[in-house]
C-alpha cells in the first residue's frame, strides 16, 4: 500500500503518545527521528539489494558489498533484526547506531548522539525497554521505501512536519533548533540564491534554511527536491548544541543532500568553517536565525579573534546579536547578501550596539529593515525584525535603507502567527521594487537615518499607527439627538409618575 504525505505524518507524531508521560516533551525529536532513520536507511538497503539481485547480481554481493550501497546497513543493524530484538533492547540499538555509523563516515556522530540506555530520559530499565519495544513495534508497521513512499522528498517534508510539531511542543525550546518555515520562505526569496552559489548558515538549527535555500534553487529550475538531480549548490552550516548538530544533520540526508557541510562548534567561539589557510570561508549568501540576545556569548575570545570579525566594535557581554552579524558580513565575499533574523533592540540599542550599528550602516552594508508580525516563533510571543546586509548594493540602492512595517501581515492560528504566501510576496515584492507605500514601505536616504543618530527603529520612518477611521460628523449628530430625545422620554415619565405619587417636581 503506497504511503501518503498525510498518512506517514499522522503514523509518525503518533510516535509521540508512545513517549509521551515517559520523557519530557523537548526530548521526543531525539529518539523518533533516531528510529525514522534507522528505519529508512534500513528499508532503503533492502530495496537497493532486491533490485541488484533482480539484475543479476549475486545475493552475497548485492547484501553484503558496501560499494553497491549508498548507505551500507549492517546485519545488527538491519529492521527485520531490530523488530525481533526481546531483552537489552537499548543497549542492541546503541551498539546498531555505531555499526551504522562505523560503515558510513559521512554519518558519523548523528546516532550516537543518541542514548538509547539513557535512564534521565527513558526512565529505569523496565521502562526503557517497554518503550523502545513499543517505537520499534509502531516503526515496524510502515515501510520507507522509495517505491512505497507517493512522491518524492514525502521523508524530508515529513522530517519537517515533525520539527514543527516538537517546536510547538517544547515551547521556549522549541525555538533553539526550529525557525518557522514561512519565515524561513520569507529568507529564501529575499536573499535569491542562485545555481552554483556558495550558501551558508552559522547558526544553522535543524538546516531548514539551507534545504529551503536548495529548494528555491531547483524550483526555479521546475525540479523537486529529492528527485535525484544533481545540485550545483554548496551548502555550509555550524551548529553548537550538538542533539541538533545530529538532527540536523539527519534532516538534509533525508532529503537527499548528502554533500553538504555541517560542522559542529560554537560559531562564536570556535568558527569551524575555515579554508585550508585557516581563514574564513567566504560566501554568496549567509541565512541565519541566531539566538535572541545571547548572554555569555563568549566576548573574551571575541575580543583577541585572530579572525578580526569583530571590526566594528565589540557588543555588550550579555547582547550577543551584533557578534553574530559582524560574524556574517565577515564570511560575505564581495558580491555577498545576508538575511539574519534579530530583534528589534538591535535596530535602536545604544552604546555598544550603537557605535556598531553605526559604522556598519556608514559602511553602507544596510539594504533592508524588515518588521515581522508578533507572535510567529516558538517561545517568545515578540516581533523580530529581518537584515538584509548586502556588500554589493546596487547603484540605485546606495546610501539608502528600505524599511518594511510588515507587523501586520500574518493569518491569527490558535498558537502561533503565520505569514502566508500572500504576505511573503507582498514583502519580496516591496523589497524588489524599492519604492514607497504609504504605512508599509519606504525608501530612506542614509542622510535622515544619520540625523536620527543611526536609529534604525522603524517607526522613526514609516507611520506606524494605526490610522483612525473617518467620522461622520452629521451620522454621530444623528445618534446624539436620538439619545437626547430617549432621555427627555424617560425624563418626562418619571415626573409624571413623581406627580402622580403625590410629588412635587
Amino acid at each position: 500500500m503506497t504511503l501518503t504525505s498525510d498518512r506517514l505524518n499522522t503514523h509518525l507524531w503518533a510516535a509521540a503518545d508512545i513517549l509521551r508521560g515517559s520523557i519530557d516533551s523537548s526530548d521526543y525529536k531525539h529518539y523518533i527521528f533516531g528510529f525514522l532513520f534507522l528505519k529508512r536507511l534500513s528499508d532503503r538497503f533492502e530495496e537497493e539489494a532486491e533490485a541488484l539481485i533482480a539484475e543479476g547480481m549475486e545475493s552475497e554481493i548485492a547484501w553484503e558489498d558496501p560499494d553497491e550501497h549508498q548507505f551500507f546497513v549492517p546485519k545488527r543493524a538491519r529492521w527485520p533484526v531490530l523488530k525481533t530484538l526481546t531483552v537489552d533492547i537499548g543497549d542492541e540499538l546503541n551498539k546498531a547506531c555505531g555499526a551504522l555509523e562505523e560503515a558510513n563516515p559521512v554519518i558519523d556522530g548523528v546516532l550516537r548522539n543518541i542514548n538509547f540506555l539513557d535512564e534521565s530520559r527513558l526512565g529505569e530499565p523496565k521502562n526503557r525497554e517497554g518503550v523502545l519495544a513499543r517505537l520499534i513495534d509502531h516503526f515496524s508497521r510502515i515501510s520507507l521505501r522509495n517505491a512505497d513512499l507517493a512522491e518524492p522528498d514525502m521523508l524530508g517534508r515529513a522530517y519537517e512536519y515533525l520539527m514543527e510539531k516538537f517546536a510547538d511542543d517544547a515551547g521556549k525550546k522549541g525555538g533553539e533548533f526550529y525557525t518557522p518555515y514561512t519565515v524561513v520562505h520569507l529568507l529564501v526569496e529575499l536573499l535569491d540564491p542562485q545555481e552554483g552559489m556558495r550558501v551558508c548558515d552559522p547558526t544553522c538549527g535543524s538546516g531548514g534554511m539551507l534545504i529551503q535555500s536548495a529548494e528555491h534553487v531547483l524550483r526555479r529550475k521546475g525540479r523537486l527536491l529529492g528527485g535525484g538531480e544533481p545540485l550545483n549548490l554548496t551548502l555550509h552550516g555550524q551548529e553548537k548544541n550538538l542533539g541538533t548538530w545530529a538532527i540536523a544533520k539527519m534532516n538534509l540526508l533525508l532529503h537527499g543532500l548528502m554533500d553538504a557541510r555541517i560542522e559542529k562548534g560554537d560559531t562564536i567561539r570556535n568558527p569551524r568553517l575555515l579554508d585550508a589557510d585557516g581563514n574564513l570561508m567566504l560566501y554568496d549568501r549567509v541565512i541565519a536565525n541566531p539566538p535572541f540576545s545571547l548572554d555569555q556569548w563568549g566576548a573574551e575570545e571575541a575580543a583577541k579573534d585572530p579572525l578580526k570579525r569583530f571590526p566594528y566594535g565589540l557588543p555588550p557581554k550579555n547582547t550577543g546579536d551584533f557578534a553574530f552579524v559582524q560574524h556574517m558580513l565577515a564570511t560575505l565575499n564581495h558580491n555577498g547578501v545576508c538575511g539574519v533574523v534579530m530583534p528589534h533592540g538591535v535596530l535602536f540599542r545604544g552604546s555598544g550596539d550603537g557605535r556598531i550599528r553605526e559604522g556598519i550602516l556608514k559602511h553602507d552594508l544596510v539594504e533592508a529593515v524588515i518588521g515581522l508580525p508578533e507572535n510567529l516563533f516558538a517561545g517568545t510571543g515578540i516581533p523580530a525584525a529581518i537584515l538584509i546586509l548586502n556588500r554589493a548594493k546596487a547603484a540605485n540602492r546606495k546610501k539608502q535603507v528600505l524599511f518594511v512595517h510588515a507587523a501586520h501581515c500574518f493569518d491569527p492560528r490558535p498558537k502561533k502567527n503565520i505569514l502566508a504566501d500572500g504576505h511573503i510576496r507582498r514583502i519580496v515584492d516591496a523589497f524588489r521594487a524599492w519604492t514607497d507605500e504609504d504605512r508599509f514601505c519606504r525608501v530612506v536616504p542614509m542622510a535622515e537615518i544619520a540625523e536620527n543618530d543611526y536609529n534604525l527603529n522603524i517607526s522613526r520612518y514609516i507611520d506606524t499607527l494605526e490610522p483612525e477611521e473617518p467620522i461622520d460628523v452629521a451620522a454621530v449628530l444623528a445618534r446624539l439627538r436620538e439619545v437626547e430625545a430617549k432621555r427627555d422620554e424617560a425624563a418626562a415619565r418619571m415626573d409624571a409618575l413623581l406627580k402622580e405619587m403625590g410629588y412635587v417636581v
